[in-house]
């Protein structure tokens, strides 16, 4: 989001008798293992669709918030948030210890992770800006931290990569960005915000959204427009829009508000046409702006118990979050752990069970708990074991990997040293219920 947008919308209209709706015939990347774009659509790693519902956050100026504040998200329905981050460039980096706790409070709420890095906002225009390869030089320095989270981080390059000046190069530094990224190997769906703040009003994301997609060998792009003021009717939404879904390429409103300095955005068209058109959205933001947009707070003082006019349309209004979300199909797969201890003082041995309690089945599973220090795993049955310390990570054997919806595998384990029961449980990331 950036606090200086001036643009015509009519400029937007004169593009529409201009551009080509031209199918491009949008497949799956082979890799199933995370997000991925299918016939123009996101689709996570169950195989469902997956549609956007959630707000930004900005974490790089409110990382003392963010832990809290994910939880009101979560709690107010959403199903994703989009977290800012820095890459140094401008604000302090956000390093991968940093990123790492990110992605593991997002996965502890059952949230999709859009990252996203803010330095690029307004590139050729802000002096201090990066550039979209610097951006990608930050994202593989925090490599670590993301790469095996492909079912639950969508990777934006770099916020509103340029501003209203030397947005031609759009095209081929976002080629550039995701050729690096994929080389480097980045298997996450990568999300591309446009550029004129976001805005697009020149069309250069919109005309050269195919050569874009074409470009990443794995056909796993998915595009962002901002929406505010260069969109103020339902007209500019709709036909904006929707030449991305004739075209099947996979289109998201990644930022959006209910007014602007530089305009008054129809929030209500573009609620209704992501509805209608089964599109995602994130608006624009938790709390904590300034600059002369603090009314684009959807809480006020990033307390949920006092939601904005904006916050209240967004969430609890029609075509809202509340209205339309549904959670990623991977937070789904819930699970319970019985774990019955067979305790003689100087060891013990656990049984454990795995009970699927989702809407998917499992295929193949990791399970991560904690054991009583000083204790140490000797032997083990039905899965594999790794122990860092007091932390056990089980991992499946192939004739233990299979878990039908309401069915249940076990696994045992043998271990010197006092026994106790775990408090706690996570299975692939997502935490289990006891029982």
């Amino acid at each position: 989001m950036n606090r200086t947008r001036v643009f015509s919308a009519a400029t937007l209209l004169a593009l529409a008798t201009t551009i080509t709706s031209v199918p491009v015939g949008a497949q799956a990347a082979e890799r199933s293992d995370g997000f991925r774009v299918v016939d123009g659509r996101l689709v996570d790693a169950t195989g469902k669709d997956f549609v956007l519902r959630g707000v930004n956050h900005a974490h790089t100026w409110y990382a003392d918030r963010t832990g809290q504040s994910l939880n009101d998200i979560k709690a107010l329905g959403a199903n994703s948030v989009r977290v800012v981050l820095s890459t140094g460039t401008r604000w302090t980096k956000n390093d991968a210890a940093d990123v790492a706790n990110v992605v593991s409070q997002c996965k502890a709420n059952r949230l999709v992770c859009v990252l996203e890095a803010h330095d690029t906002t307004g590139y050729g225009e802000q002096s201090d800006a990066a550039s979209l390869s610097e951006a990608v030089d930050y994202w593989l320095e925090v490599a670590s931290a993301l790469k095996g989270q492909e079912k639950y981080v969508i990777v934006n390059l770099g916020n509103e990569p340029h501003g209203n000046a030397g947005y031609n190069a759009w095209t081929q530094d976002t080629k550039d960005a995701i050729g690096r990224l994929r080389a480097a190997g980045f298997d996450h769906t990568l999300m591309v915000d446009a550029p004129n703040w976001g805005q697009d009003w020149s069309g250069t994301m919109r005309e050269n959204a195919p050569a874009v997609f074409a470009s990443d060998p794995d056909r796993n792009t998915v595009f962002s427009i901002h929406m505010y003021g260069v969109y103020d009717t339902a007209a500019e939404v709709e036909e904006y829009l929707g030449s991305f879904v004739d075209r099947a390429l996979p289109i998201v409103v990644g930022e959006f508000g209910y007014d602007h300095s530089d305009g008054n955005p129809d929030e209500d068209a573009i609620m209704a046409t992501a509805r209608r058109l089964n599109l995602g959205y994130l608006g624009w933001s938790w709390s904590g702006n300034g600059g002369g947009v603090e009314y684009l707070d959807l809480a006020t003082g990033f307390d949920a118990d006092r939601l904005s006019t904006w916050g209240e349309r967004l969430f609890n209004g029609p075509d809202g979050i509340r209205q339309t979300s549904q959670e990623a199909g991977v937070y789904r797969r819930g699970c319970s752990i019985a774990y019955r201890l067979d305790d003689w003082g100087t060891g013990f041995n656990a049984d454990i069970t795995v009970h699927n309690t989702g809407e998917q089945p499992l295929k193949g599973w990791k399970l991560d708990f904690s054991l009583p220090a000083g204790t140490t795993v000797n032997s083990v049955w039905n899965a594999s074991v790794d122990q860092n310390g007091r932390q056990v990570r089980a991992t499946s054997e192939s004739w233990t990997e299979s878990v039908p919806v309401g069915g249940a595998v076990s696994f045992g384990i043998n271990v010197a040293g006092a026994g106790a029961v775990p408090a706690s449980f996570s299975l692939d990331g997502v935490p289990c219920a006891k029982g």
